[in-house]
Parts: C-alpha cells; sequence; structure tokens
C-alpha cells in the first residue's frame, strides 16, 4: 500500500491546444493552463497537507504548474526525473495528424492513448510501469505529485493494483487533481 497522494497533471500548454505531443519536449501554459494550476491550489488550500511532500517532474510545464498550484502550500518543490512524461520517440513535436499509423487517429488524447505505447523508439507502457513503480516504491510518505497525463495514469494504475491493460479506464484530463488513499481514488471538484 502506498502512503496518501495528491496527483496533479500540468494545465494546458500551447502544444495541447495544437494537437501536437510533447512528450520529453516541452511547451509553455497558456492562460488557460495558467487558471487550470490556479484552480489546483484553490482546491489544495482546503485539504490537509501536513505532512506532505512536494515533488514535480523536471520538465518546465509540469514544473510551471507546480510553481503556481503550490504558490505559500510547501516551502519548496522537488524535482524528481521519473515523473516525467513517457517518451514519445521519433512523434516528439509532431501533430497528431502527422503520425503515421495503421488508422485514422482521433485529436484527443483519451482516444489515442495506445499511440503513446506504440511510438517508434518511445518508452512504451512496460518501461514507463517500470519507472512509476520504482518512484512509488522510494515514497518515504504522504506525496503531492505535478506530473504529466500518460505518466499520472501510470501512477494511479499502480497505485490501484491495476493491470497495463487498464490504463484507457482511469480517466485524465488537464489541471486536474487526483486524491488516492487505501486502494481509492477520487477527483477533486471546486465545491466537493
Amino acid at each position: 500500500m502506498y502512503p496518501p497522494l495528491y496527483i496533479l497533471r500540468h494545465g494546458q500548454t500551447e502544444w495541447n491546444a495544437a494537437h501536437r505531443i510533447q512528450g520529453g519536449l516541452d511547451s509553455p501554459l497558456t492562460e488557460v493552463g495558467r487558471a487550470q494550476a490556479r484552480a489546483q491550489r484553490e482546491l489544495l488550500a482546503g485539504c490537509d497537507l501536513a505532512g506532505f511532500q512536494a515533488l514535480s517532474s523536471p520538465q518546465g510545464r509540469a514544473f510551471q504548474t507546480a510553481a503556481i498550484a503550490l504558490d505559500g502550500l510547501f516551502g519548496r518543490i522537488d524535482t524528481d526525473a521519473r515523473l516525467a512524461e513517457i517518451g514519445v520517440g521519433d512523434w516528439e513535436g509532431l501533430a497528431r495528424t502527422e503520425l503515421t499509423v495503421d488508422r485514422v487517429v482521433d485529436e484527443s488524447e483519451e482516444s489515442a492513448l495506445d499511440l503513446y505505447n506504440r511510438a517508434p523508439g518511445g518508452e512504451g507502457f512496460v518501461a514507463l510501469h517500470a519507472r512509476c513503480k520504482a518512484f512509488l516504491d522510494s515514497l518515504q510518505g504522504p506525496s503531492v505529485l505535478v506530473t504529466h497525463g500518460i505518466t499520472s495514469r501510470m501512477l494511479r494504475l499502480i497505485a490501484l493494483d491495476q493491470d497495463i491493460c487498464e490504463i484507457g479506464m482511469l480517466p485524465g484530463g488537464q489541471g486536474v487533481i487526483y486524491h488516492l488513499e487505501h486502494g481509492r481514488m477520487r477527483q477533486l471538484a471546486i465545491g466537493a
């Protein structure tokens, strides 16, 4: 069993808005993304974070979100490369419509999850699972994690003791917060 977790996905970026795949690359938050991070801050301010540590992916979009969402809530935010987004190899920077695949690609991330697993030269779900499990196994206590869409899903999948094939059944969304404790997950929402 893992310690209590709050897992945040970064806010919308310029490339998210343009349906470009970022992977290890980066683009800045949009105004919508900054507003999403401010909303995350508002939600977290209502949580008891005593004893929690703050950890972020070192990638700019996640750390920029962390700086806004965790402002005033933590004395420091540490980074851990294991929270970075899944590597997508040859597809980094491409628009989803530019991908060379055997079917029509829907531009939404949720409908294209398997593409992240099939990216030529990419990390793949098995390697991402190993990276995320090693990270979770290293946690010493309750943590707020700021990460990315696919990595967030994998962290939650492992914490909920689900199989890799179930990754597409987990909800996504930009600027969201998931609270995981005692093998259960809930999404935080304003007014909830």
